[in-house]
């Protein structure tokens, strides 16, 4: 167990993934303080989806974390609120080609083998799953197991939580330096108005988590990369899963800093449709891309014809924290004692993060079986 000072474990960010985190030390009993430059769900989170996806992963350790946080995810549901919007939809991969249903079959054979339910789906029953699909397409595969939740609530829901368990919350606070003992340890957090002695501290600050990790002497090339999302006006239930074509999948896994765009679109159920998304690299950069949107929505429309008539009443932007291996770093960082790091998850955070703060509370506790090896912080060669 850790040592008490002020408290065993300062969490950085309030987003999503540092909410899991909150959440589950708390509820380990640990004593636990939250710390985020902005508001509750400020920033990655508060611009996603809600995707909480294995259809989109290959096997290997992405995948098996996918598959531990939705088991966390269906438990949680039963907890949280209804207004997290959790829905156990599934998701719909097409292909307008031949050659294009081929591939995903491939992809699909490989991921039953690591214990995916996906179940073909040929052209002629596209209907039946989604009525207003582009009839033309040439067949699809049905994920049963994908899922969505409204992250921003879902994260406010997971620190409600977290602080009927005694975790404190301090908003509008940037952390300015990390603590250290005369060892090197970090012992805590200082900000404008205070410090926080910790016996830990878990660097769960998204897009800044590059940032937070060289306080520390710790080289973590966490890089933003921008994403827009087009919100329809509110419609009957014309979407009813989780909808993308093929070359989303290889979108997710390129490295590529250019401008990326694969529809997936997915209806809500206040009734507003979703339609996501772009990837590009472009630092801060928040200008309104009209190439990008005009390509979502083109997009959209070749995957369902009758959304060309309908209105999109905004569009949102964010920037997900990615790392050159598409993995999270996760864990205790050998080269800060003290510090465990939880972000980069890139476009995946929504769905990896109780995952994520199951684990990280674990190994805080003595009680990790899980091997984090593939998520280690210090992977990452400085240049």
């Amino acid at each position: 167990m850790l040592t008490r000072p002020t408290h065993d474990v300062v969490v950085i960010g309030a987003g999503v993934v540092g909410a899991a985190c909150a959440f589950y030390a708390a509820r380990a009993g640990l004593t636990v303080a939250v710390l985020d430059r902005g508001p509750v769900a400020g920033g990655t989170t508060g611009a996603g989806e809600g995707n909480l996806l294995v259809s989109d992963k290959a096997p290997g350790p992405e995948l098996e974390l996918a598959q531990l946080s939705n088991r966390l995810w269906r438990e949680l549901a039963e907890e949280l609120p209804a207004a997290v919007e959790y829905e156990a939809k599934g998701g719909l991969v097409v292909a307008g080609e031949p050659a294009g249903l081929a591939a995903l079959a491939s992809f699909a054979d490989r991921q039953r083998g690591a214990g995916v339910r996906a179940e073909a789906v040929a052209a002629d029953q596209l209907a039946g799953l989604e009525p207003h699909l582009d009839p033309e397409l040439a067949g699809g595969f049905h994920y049963p197991e994908d899922s969505q939740v409204q992250p921003a609530l879902a994260a406010a829901h997971l620190l409600r939580a977290a602080r009927r368990a005694g975790a404190v919350l301090h908003l509008g606070e940037a952390v300015e330096a990390l603590r250290t003992g005369a060892d090197g340890r970090i012992t805590g957090v200082r900000t404008a108005r205070r410090e926080l002695a910790a016996g830990a501290v878990v660097n769960a600050a998204g897009t800044w988590g590059g940032e937070i990790a060289a306080m520390a002497g710790a080289h973590l090339p966490v890089l933003p990369r921008r994403g827009f999302v087009l919100v329809t006006e509110p419609l009957p239930r014309v979407v009813r899963h989780k909808v993308y074509a093929a070359d989303y999948v290889a979108d997710v896994a390129s490295g590529s800093a250019a401008l990326q765009s694969s529809a997936v679109v997915e209806g809500t159920p206040s009734g507003p449709v979703l339609i996501g998304a772009t990837r590009e690299r472009v630092g801060f950069d928040r200008t309104l891309s009209t190439e990008a949107v005009r390509l979502l929505a083109a997009q959209a429309a070749r995957l369902f014809p009758v959304l060309a008539q309908v209105r999109v009443i905004r569009t949102y932007r964010g920037f997900r924290p990615y790392l050159p291996d598409h993995l999270p770093a996760i864990g205790a960082d050998p080269r800060a004692p003290g510090l465990y790091q939880a972000c980069g998850h890139e476009g995946a955070g929504i769905g990896l993060a109780p995952a994520t703060g199951q684990l990280i509370a674990q190994q805080l506790t003595g009680a990790l079986r899980y091997d984090l090896a593939p998520f280690a912080p210090d992977r990452f060669t400085a240049h």
